[in-house]
């Protein structure tokens, strides 16, 4: 079928275009994007991709418009939001991990099919697409049936997110820190996957401290009842001595910002760290040794999309997860004005709204 895409040659260098889209095979549906969240993965993949065309776009929510012969159970008319892709067959998967697919490369970021073959055409020309299995800076996405949760009459803009950025950080917090009433959860860097951390750690009963340099989101947190800081440095108390956190959750990926984290964590404290940054850090291995600590990696929250986005939706609808206050829409077109006011700290999590 033919749709409309924001394809992209580089950073910087994007248009919206007419493009081909396959039909769905007997597993696959095609959704008609109603929104899509700006997710800094994004951006990473499209400076890593160079020159090549793509098609990106990972947080995509739509209306269900052709179902494949074994789509389950969704129908033609279903909102849904689209998450990660995965087997659904491999030990990880199976066990309700699946962000740790065997083939979560091929499933997503393998520029189509897990088979090879292409989802997206340009001018007759495949094109990188199939990103996280969908590729939803667009009209329409070709996705797996399984990655489509039903979201009902939620607002598709506050929806989209829940497919990634809001899900990372949820997950984080209730399916790998697990705090409880009465611990300390320190949240570095509050962009859209940590604020969403700090709105489900604040329903839990925790206590939510963030470290965020930027004053408009520092400002965001303290509205919703966290406590926040400007820096690490900020983290001591009046004698000097660290301020220290049962639980942190590091979204930034800097090493600098893990080290401290984990030296401000009590004993048997949990750091987890979902931010992409370079590949090594120093790590004083004694230090975790003696005081117990762990270090998790988390992706997708390690979460099952299924499962964890009907209760986030759940939790939001009973005024618990303000997700509305963490969102700004945009046209599909004013992408590069979305991505700036992103950088610049003007909004939280930009979301494009393709045209209908």
């Amino acid at each position: 079928m033919r749709t409309s895409v924001l394809l992209s040659r580089g950073p910087g260098h994007h248009e919206i275009v007419e493009a081909e889209l396959d039909g769905p095979r007997a597993h696959e549906v095609i959704v008609r994007i109603e929104a899509v969240g700006v997710c800094h993965t994004d951006l990473v993949t499209r400076e890593a991709l160079g020159d090549r065309p793509a098609v990106l776009g990972h947080e995509g929510c739509g209306i269900v418009e052709r179902v494949g012969a074994e789509g389950g159970t969704l129908r033609v008319g279903d909102r849904v939001v689209i998450s990660f892709a995965s087997c659904g067959r491999c030990a990880r998967c199976r066990a309700g991990h699946p962000a740790y697919c065997d083939l979560a490369a091929a499933h997503n970021s393998s520029g189509g099919r897990p088979d090879g073959s292409p989802t997206i055409r340009v001018d007759g020309e495949p094109v990188f697409g199939g990103y996280f299995g969908q590729s939803s800076f667009a009209t329409a996405a070709l996705t797996d049936a399984r990655s489509c949760v039903p979201v009902g009459d939620l607002p598709p803009e506050i929806a989209a997110p829940l497919g990634c950025g809001f899900l990372t950080g949820a997950g984080a917090v209730l399916n790998v820190l697990r705090p409880a009433p009465g611990d300390r959860l320190l949240v570095i860097g509050a962009g859209a996957v940590g604020t969403a951390a700090v709105l489900t750690a604040l329903s839990e009963g925790v206590e939510v401290v963030v470290a965020e340099p930027v004053a408009a989101r520092r400002a965001r947190a303290v509205r919703h009842g966290a406590s926040a800081v400007d820096s690490l440095d900020g983290l001591t108390t009046s004698s000097g001595r660290a301020a220290a956190v049962t639980h942190a959750l590091d979204t930034t990926g800097r090493p600098e910002s893990i080290a401290a984290a984990l030296a401000l964590l009590r004993p048997r404290g949990t750091l987890a760290v979902v931010g992409l940054g370079p590949a090594a850090a120093a790590i004083d291995v004694r230090s975790l040794m003696l005081r117990g600590l762990r270090l998790r990696g988390c992706v997708e929250g390690d979460a099952q999309p299924a499962l964890l986005i009907p209760e986030l939706i759940r939790r939001h609808l009973k005024g618990g997860l303000p997700l509305d206050d963490l969102v700004t829409p945009y046209p599909l077109r004013d992408f590069g004005r979305a991505v700036a006011d992103q950088r610049a700290g003007r909004v939280l999590k930009p979301v494009l709204l393709p045209p209908g």
